[in-house]
């Protein structure tokens, strides 16, 4: 007996569903470990570390604050700077790409483009080296600099393509009444972009919060560290307070749920903005 069109919609239906449900529980399964963890000691650890146990130690939180609170300061003022800069620099190079042609330009592209191509870690020794020859080792704006220098290369490139569809008239019109290149910049291109430059914004503030090579390398004072480092010292080499430890991420996770809750919308609309034109 043949099954019906309504019957065959129905088990399609519950096996999409049932596919999305295992996805989301392998990703969120070791959220939820880290914070059953963070709120047992050692011992209930040991015992029984996949369920929560009562009575909770919320006082985990407290102790882990104290040590993280500075570091999630500096990694908050690092990953602002970087991106304010980082804007700067990027609406400016990719209104260039996008509106002038000039003898070279497009070799000048192509040679960006193949920036993209080359992984960060390649060029960790040449990096350290020339930050020590500039002083700079030992210092936030290290960190700032190379954030930036990195940031541009996917920004341009996005940026170009969604400054170029947007309609000439509007900047033949600025033009017309006085404006300069750089207020076609700031009055007509960046208040079209806010989406876009938001998604921008979100991936480099991840990709900042996340680090761990390069401030390991760069940065020897402990009250200099970013979050990603500061919570490596947090794991003793004797005694482990697993519950601490898994505060100490439980914390450090908060502002990644938050952008995802809140700005995941505009996150979708920025990367429809931004779509690679082929």
């Amino acid at each position: 007996m043949k099954l019906g069109y309504a019957t065959k919609t129905l088990l399609n239906e519950l096996l999409k569903h049932f596919f999305i449900l295992m996805i989301l529980s392998m990703s969120l399964f070791p959220l939820y470990v880290m914070l059953t963890i963070s709120v047992k000691t050692n011992a209930q650890f040991a015992g029984n570390p996949w369920t929560f146990m009562m009575p909770m130690h919320f006082e985990n939180f407290q102790a882990a604050w104290g040590c993280v609170s500075n570091y999630i300061f500096n990694t908050i003022f690092i990953c602002i700077t970087s991106i304010l800069l980082t804007f700067f620099l990027t609406l400016n190079a990719a209104f260039f790409f996008a509106r002038f042609r000039m003898p070279g330009s497009k070799f000048f592209w192509y040679f960006f483009l193949i920036l993209m191509l080359m992984p960060g870690v390649a060029n960790l020794i040449p990096l350290f080296m020339l930050l020590k020859n500039l002083n700079l080792l030992n210092t936030f704006w290290a960190l700032i600099i190379v954030n930036i220098a990195g940031g541009q290369i996917v920004q341009i490139y996005i940026l170009r393509n969604f400054i170029e569809d947007i309609p000439q008239d509007l900047f033949d019109a600025a033009e017309v009444d006085g404006a300069s290149l750089l207020q076609q910049v700031y009055n007509v291109v960046l208040p079209m972009s806010g989406s876009i430059l938001s998604t921008l914004g979100i991936l480099q503030f991840i990709a900042i919060w996340n680090d761990y090579i390069l401030p390991l390398i760069v940065i020897r004072d402990d009250n200099m560290l970013p979050l990603a480092v500061g919570l490596v010292r947090m794991d003793s080499a004797y005694v482990k307070e697993w519950g601490q430890l898994m505060a100490g991420y439980t914390i450090a996770s908060i502002p990644m749920i938050l952008i995802f809750i809140f700005t995941m919308r505009l996150f979708v609309k920025g990367l429809a903005s931004g779509a690679v034109k082929g």
